[in-house]
């Protein structure tokens, strides 16, 4: 069965959201996107990209919206969800990607009012009736849930880097870090924000910053709720990102049983999310990479029941991937 898909924000997800699903073959077809910027300047944005380069298709304007090797994607442009005319689209599933309508109880007016029958929202959310990550909890979707947050790009990286670690040995706690690429919240050069870290020019400096990712681990695995915690470093790439993770385990152990627990998850439960590599890469070595979560076997270091992690993740590419997965899974039950 191929859902539709509306999608609510035509910006950096968005887009790579589309890529993917293109890219991938799945059974998704996106019927219309609503975004407020001038419609001539999507359709550039969409085939010229700085990182993922120039889209394989011909992309046009047309009078509904965005031509795409001639399968057109109706463009909208409203600023009240509930106002997008989702039921006469014939809109299955609205992937929510604003960053405006995080909270659930905003979200929910594209189904009570516009007339979709689910909703996913690309961020960490509030009220949300569940959070998926792909690869730890996405048995708990059981189609009775209307709201499905699809957690943050770094959640998704660290939620099977700790799983591996919980479920082969047991985590006591632990502190992580996440070396993360620049995002559009900060500034190109020094300029007033809420965050004064991320006030200063993000292509310049290491910025030190929060991160919500290591909490947020209690809601996909609730096992480890209270036991994780940590803050982000953004430094001066557009994409490509690291979770760096250090806990306490029940027990002491050798670098090569971790790096076997990781082969082992990657090679089999986790294939397609979690991938494990032995080679001296660098961040730009996995951009254009699917997987949630790249591990980095040579990192790993121990120290009695002390260990150390490191797992690579595009945050952008990786994560609108699992975004079209959790398409899939969420259209499966509707």
């Amino acid at each position: 069965m191929t859902v539709r898909v509306g999608v609510n924000g035509f910006g950096r997800i968005g887009r790579n959201f589309f890529r993917a699903v293109r890219a991938g073959g799945h059974d998704i077809e996106i019927v219309a996107f609503n975004d407020l910027g001038d419609v001539a300047t999507m359709a550039h944005l969409l085939k010229y990209d700085s990182i993922l380069g120039r889209l394989d298709a011909d992309v046009q304007v047309t009078d509904e919206g965005i031509s795409v090797d001639g399968k057109v994607i109706k463009a909208l442009a409203e600023r009240d969800p509930g106002k997008l005319p989702w039921k006469d689209l014939g809109v299955d599933v609205v992937v929510e990607s604003t960053g405006f309508f995080t909270d659930a109880t905003k979200a929910r007016a594209h189904v009570d009012e516009g007339g979709a029958k689910k909703v996913i929202i690309s961020a960490p959310a509030k009220n949300e009736d569940l959070t998926v990550v792909i690869g730890a909890n996405e048995d708990k979707f059981d189609g009775s849930q209307t709201i499905i947050s699809n957690a943050s790009c770094t959640t998704n990286c660290l939620a099977p880097l700790a799983k591996v670690l919980h479920d082969s040995f047991g985590i006591e706690q632990g502190l992580m870090t996440t070396i993360h690429a620049y995002t559009q919240d900060q500034n190109l050069q020094d300029a007033p924000h809420s965050d004064l870290r991320r006030a200063r020019a993000a292509a310049l400096n290491i910025v030190p910053t929060s991160t919500g990712a290591a909490k947020a681990i209690g809601l996909v695995l609730p096992e480890l709720k209270g036991k994780l915690d940590g803050y982000a470093l953004r430094v001066p790439i557009p994409t490509g990102s690291a979770t760096d993770l250090t806990v306490t385990l029940k027990r002491e152990v050798t670098v090569d049983e971790v790096n076997a627990a990781y082969k082992a998850a990657a090679e089999g439960a986790l294939a397609g999310i979690l991938k494990y590599s032995t080679d001296p890469i660098v961040s730009a070595d996995i951009v254009t990479d699917a997987h949630s979560c790249i591990y980095d076997a040579p990192l790993t270091k121990v120290i009695g029941n002390q260990v150390k992690v490191v797992g690579w993740y595009d945050n952008e590419w990786g994560y609108s991937n699992r975004l079209a997965d959790l398409v899939k899974l969420v259209a499966s039950k509707i």
